[in-house]
């Protein structure tokens, strides 16, 4: 089954008014906005990991690149070439290709022009001295890029990079002050100085940046400037005048006792990208095999015109940028992964859905982004790698569960300090050294009084309404992990204590609770109950929601198949331990409740549909699917829409309602509004919404094909209208090529596996 990739190249013919007009380049772990401005290049870079003394997610610096003639005067083009994974910059006789190796973390520029020209290559920072972080509004203030900071009353500052300049390059870094660590502060916050020591510390001594060089470049001096209201120092590189120019940008992450450590890694790295002449090849051909794993190709011998191109080349545009983090220190974060550029841009342009009082965003710095930086919300991150599993992208997956086994150390020693039991208490929002973010423990003095602390409250319970009692996020990665194993039948084996620890924090909590609340440890029934708690953000002071019901029914049910690596007779017994599924009725028709009672409504989320998605009890040829399309139907008008982390592309899709699922998922993968199309948001969160792309990832592919056990249902919610050839991978290591064309359906099973039942 052809595919031929190029047809979704983003090319562009004339220059970009601002970063806002930017490009998205990238490998390994590592990403660039690319733009020409005034016949100048430019890039913003970041990095995964690149967290500072505030746990904001710092960008390494602003690149720019100008020539001693324009080469731009009488031709001008700039093109995303997917199969290779690079972009192109062309001028009359004139060649700048920009790409990541992705094997190390580089960033190569070549030069090619029909006559000499002279290349000169700044780098630019805005962090040369300290900045205080301010305030603003709750959603608004530079106070975002730092979650914990949101609205602490004290003094919060950015503090400034190290720079300096040899005779050939300019050598760049951010190394945490450790008297200033944001972990410090947490453990303080939040009542856990008697563990500090034995907790993992992400911060300490982590220094990140890198290099810039040129084959034939030579320090210039010094600069200065402005760009977007926002001061910068520019260090400069000159070459030589000649037809043909490599520059490199090399980066190191460590955390290294001494800078001399961390610079002798640079050092070492450079000279592996001077000497490396295989790397192009090589990073081709690993863009070759990450296109041949999948596609989805709607109505493929139109163009851009056409709404179904659209959806598939933004639905692919997309997986590029999931695939410029592939292998990450961090999960790709749900807030604009490598590729927020400055916030004044962000905002303007697209779909915005943020107030012209809080679109004010000019002044802030390029590191600026909403819901912070090493801070993850797990109920946004999810929808990122979940699509993984049908692309076959399983190789870009163990950066999110190795977030988890990282961390899980600390999130049990946290609530044996807490309770006194075992098991994990990873919270909603969590910082990257697994505790809450420090505005959802709440302050003292806070600058809101939705975030204060009372004196006396409990130190165990977070004071932010939203997210307390929120745990459930923690479950869905634990059943995220082996749906990986049975798609891929890969060692697990170093995930499941997260899994065990899980499964045990709901029991072993929940119990604790109810035996103080009740005087035993469950219901009437042998049941657990779980209580105090929430539906996801949305139905609050909940008796058994629906969420974490559904989850641990999933979750345990998986378990028990396992036996080796776990015992399964012990979650046979847990399993009849988890309460039922809630079930009521709206209209004469049954439905799914969000849990067994609530008090008020808080967010917009629904999850009486988490039976649905993520974890296949109710649904196409499984039990319930009426009871969970009445649900759908009933369900509040209100937590319903297309835009960020909403799942109603993917709900629809799952219960095989053709038309709602169309009409949604177009609308969630349609163009941005912004001039690279698959740049969507800010929504809920932020520019590029990566939560937002990866759920119409979602949707889309449950429009084609959906599996429960050995069936298969194709075209389960497709609509007719759009011809398609796709391939996805289904459970046990099997592919599924599959077209329709003019109503007509075709497919075949890679390999073919027998017992496996396709229903068209």
């Amino acid at each position: 089954m052809d595919f031929n990739i190029s047809k979704y190249n983003v090319k562009w013919t004339t220059q970009s008014k601002d970063s806002g007009e930017s490009m998205p380049c990238g490998g390994f772990d590592a990403g660039a906005n690319v733009w020409v401005e005034n016949d100048e290049v430019l890039m913003y870079i970041d990095r995964s990991g690149s967290f500072d003394e505030n746990n904001q997610m710092l960008k390494l610096g602003r690149f720019r690149f100008s020539f001693s003639h324009n080469p731009f005067e009488k031709y001008f083009s700039q093109e995303l070439i997917l199969q290779d994974g690079y972009v192109l910059i062309s001028g009359e006789d004139f060649h700048m290709a920009v790409w990541f190796d992705t094997a190390k973390p580089v960033c190569n520029i070549e030069v090619e022009s029909g006559r000499d020209i002279q290349v000169t290559a700044q780098y630019e920072s805005w962090r040369t001295e300290e900045r205080e972080l301010a305030y603003g509004e709750l959603g608004d203030g530079e106070r975002q890029a730092a979650a914990s900071y949101i609205c602490y009353p004290g003094t919060v500052i950015t503090y400034p990079d190290y720079l300096y300049a040899g005779t050939d390059s300019v050598t760049f870094y951010h190394r945490n002050r450790n008297e200033k660590l944001l972990f410090d502060f947490l453990i303080n916050q939040q009542s856990l100085n008697a563990i500090k020591d034995e907790m993992y510390n992400p911060q300490k001594d982590l220094t990140f940046g890198g290099r810039l060089f040129g084959d034939t470049c030579v320090f210039s001096g010094n600069t200065s400037g402005s760009y977007a209201g926002i001061g910068y120092t520019g260090y400069a590189l000159k070459s030589e005048a000649c037809k043909k120019h490599r520059l490199y940008i090399c980066f190191n992450t460590s955390q290294s006792e001494r800078i001399g450590i961390w610079n002798k890694e640079l050092e070492l790295l450079c000279k592996k990208a001077v000497e490396d002449t295989s790397a192009r090849e090589n990073s081709k051909r690993w863009w070759k095999s990450f296109w041949e794993r999948s596609f989805i190709d709607i109505n493929g011998d139109k163009n851009e015109s056409d709404t179904g191109f659209r959806l598939s080349r933004n639905y692919t545009l997309f997986r590029y940028m999931l695939g410029c983090n592939a292998y990450g220190s961090y999960p790709t974060k749900f807030n604009g992964g490598l590729f927020t550029t400055d916030p004044c841009y962000s905002v303007t342009g697209g779909h915005t859905f943020i107030s012209e009082k809080d679109a004010d965003h000019y002044g802030k710095t390029p590191d600026f982004r909403m819901w912070g930086g090493g801070s993850f919300t797990a109920q946004n991150q999810r929808l990122i790698y979940w699509p993984m599993l049908k692309s076959g992208d399983f190789d870009m997956m163990p950066s999110q569960f190795n977030y988890y086994k990282r961390l899980l150390k600390n999130a049990e020693l946290r609530t044996k300090e807490y309770w006194g039991h075992k098991g994990c208490s990873f919270t909603e929002q969590l910082e990257n050294m697994g505790l809450p973010i420090g505005l959802t423990y709440g302050f003292d003095n806070a600058r809101w009084d939705i975030f204060k602390r009372p004196k006396y409250y409990d130190k165990t319970e977070l004071i932010c309404a939203a997210t307390k009692y929120h745990y459930s996020t923690q479950l869905e990665f634990a059943f995220m992990i082996l749906r990986y194993y049975r798609y891929t039948g890969k060692d697990i084996s170093g995930y499941v204590p997260f899994i065990e620890s899980v499964v045990a924090f709901y029991f072993e909590h929940y119990e604790f609770v109810h035996r103080f609340n009740a005087c035993r440890p469950y219901d009437e029934n042998g049941k657990l109950v779980i209580f105090p708690s929430t539906a996801l953000e949305t139905y609050k002071d909940a008796l058994n929601p629906t969420d974490a019901v559904s989850g641990l029914r999933a979750l345990i049910s998986e378990l028990i198949h396992l036996e080796e690596y776990v015992d399964a007779e012990y979650y046979r017994e847990k399993l009849s331990r988890v309460p039922d599924i809630s079930l009521g009725s709206i209209d004469g028709g049954q439905v799914i409740n969000p849990a067994y009672s609530w008090t008020h409504i808080h967010n917009v989320e629904l999850p009486q549909l988490y039976p649905v998605f993520p974890y296949e009890i109710y649904g196409i040829g499984l039990e319930g699917q009426n009871t969970a399309i009445h649900t759908w139907k009933t369900a509040p008008d209100r937590l319903k829409d297309h835009i960020s982390w909403h799942q109603d592309g993917i709900f629809t899709a799952r219960l095989g309602l053709t038309e709602d699922a169309a009409e949604i998922n177009t609308k969630k993968l349609d163009d941005s509004g912004r001039r690279f199309p698959a740049f969507w948001g800010p929504g809920h969160d932020w520019v590029p919404d990566h939560n937002w792309g990866g759920s119409g990832m979602i949707g889309l592919q449950e429009m084609l094909v959906q599996q429960y056990g050995n069936k298969v249902y194709l075209f389960p919610a497709w609509t007719g209208e759009w011809d398609v050839k796709f391939k996805l991978h289904l459970l046990g290591g099997v592919a599924i090529y599959a077209s329709m064309e003019n109503k007509k359906v075709s497919w075949k099973l890679v390999p073919d596996m027998d017992g496996i039942e396709v229903i068209v």
